[in-house]
């Protein structure tokens, strides 16, 4: 059964429209440098400091935490007031937040400082996903989703690179200063990007009388969709491992194979930066397949989390040297190849004047469930045992993540065809 595509066109013209979004992948990127660069300082401030692993996890967790507490209320802002205007004054607190971190003298302010960026960074991801899904049609939705995403794994690697080799050149203090400033830029930029209207709240009944939604239809649109809220916890697994995989590698190549820190950053960005293949072209083979098969939003990325699952395990198992870091890279590869399909599923199946709102649960979920538990989790495992039995439960949480998604494929073309549908207008 094939899906007819979207024939609307572009909510602007096409030009305008990559503008914004060349900006929105800036702002994602800038994100992610301001969230990870502490990673590949860990070694420099527990000695500085004294701290444990635990705690160290504790600075991302910090970040994660906020989000989850914020995420949702601030989401509801973007979904009935501007998108643009919530995310320019956003990432102008976080990259404030961030600078403030180089200012800190003990680990209670530090932890303080990383809370404050994750307040700036709590409504991004929905906003952003909702500017990508007025901005563009359905067809292409999985593919931008992709390439926007592909702003996370290199922004992650970028600060996880930069905090190593600042760290050794200038002092650990000095990196959260100088990647606070393009993001500075970007965000004041942003807040002259033109915006769409804000979509009225409404549905049909079975006698095409339109009815303005109350919070019960609200609730309703949510957990009447299976599709999505498998896919919201199928996320969640996955951003457990990626979070873990972002905080920890740095170290396990560190005490595994004895590396030096700078150069474990510079290879645990490596493996992580190449998720710049894997979420484009992930969102490219979501919609090219989309095509044939109806439900390949989620049951590409249960099969894509399936392989990355056996690769992280026979790496982590069976491997070691060069040959174990070919298989990492090939991980890195596979790891994001999810997210296209998975963000769009979020998008696809809620009323489009709820989309940020829905991105948000998705936020919420994986970050509670999955980013702000995985670094003290990871830690405290690595506290008790060691780095290696630590990363060794990852596959297992990707197995469930990829039957998570499968099940979701099994409900999502019934939910895609009971939604709203709204065109958007500009202001």
């Amino acid at each position: 059964m094939k899906i007819a595509e979207d024939r609307t066109g572009y909510l602007f013209s096409k030009r305008y429209s990559n503008y914004v979004f060349m900006l929105l992948f800036l702002l994602y990127m800038f994100d992610y440098i301001d969230r990870m660069v502490v990673t590949s300082m860990f070694t420099s401030i527990e000695k500085d400091w004294g701290i444990s692993h635990t705690q160290s996890g504790l600075l991302i967790s910090a970040v994660y935490w906020a989000i989850v507490i914020l995420t949702f209320p601030i989401s509801i802002l973007v979904d009935r007031w501007s998108r643009t205007k919530t995310i320019g004054i956003m990432a102008i607190m976080w990259s404030l937040a961030t600078a403030l971190c180089a200012l800190t003298g003990n680990f209670v302010q530090l932890f303080m400082a990383r809370m404050l960026i994750g307040i700036g960074e709590a409504g991004y991801a929905p906003g952003g996903s909702a500017m990508i899904s007025g901005l563009y049609p359905i067809g292409r939705r999985a593919r931008m989703m992709g390439i926007w995403n592909a702003s996370i794994p290199l922004g992650s690697a970028i600060g996880v690179l930069l905090g190593g080799i600042i760290a050794v050149k200038l002092g650990w203090k000095h990196a959260f200063g100088i990647v606070a400033i393009p993001g500075m830029i970007i965000a004041i930029l942003f807040l002259f990007v033109k915006d769409y209207k804000t979509v009225d709240l409404s549905f049909y009944d079975k006698n095409s009388n339109k009815i303005k939604m109350e919070k019960k239809d609200m609730i309703k649109e949510f957990i009447s969709k299976p599709s999505v809220l498998f896919t919201y916890f199928g996320m969640a697994a996955v951003v457990f491992v990626t979070t873990s995989i972002l905080t920890w590698l740095p170290t396990y190549f560190e005490k595994m194979r004895n590396i030096p820190q700078e150069t474990a950053g510079k290879m645990a960005s490596s493996v992580m930066v190449l998720a710049l293949v894997g979420a484009p072209l992930g969102g490219y083979l979501t919609d090219r397949w989309r095509k044939s098969r109806n439900n390949a939003r989620l049951l590409f990325p249960a099969l894509s989390t399936l392989l990355t699952s056996i690769v992280l395990f026979i790496a982590l198992v069976f491997l070691r040297g060069s040959v174990q870091y070919i298989a990492f890279l090939i991980f890195g590869i596979l790891i994001m190849s999810f997210i296209s399909g998975a963000a769009s599923v979020t998008q696809d199946v809620i009323h489009p004047g709820l989309r940020a709102t829905s991105y948000a649960i998705a936020v919420v979920v994986q970050n509670l469930f999955g980013a702000s538990t995985a670094p003290v989790v990871m830690g405290k495992i690595y506290d008790l045992t060691n780095i290696q039995t630590a990363l060794s439960i990852l596959p297992v949480i990707l197995f469930i993540g990829a039957l998570l998604f499968w099940l979701g494929s099994k409900h999502y073309v019934r939910d895609l065809g009971r939604v709203v549908q709204v065109s958007l207008k500009t202001e």
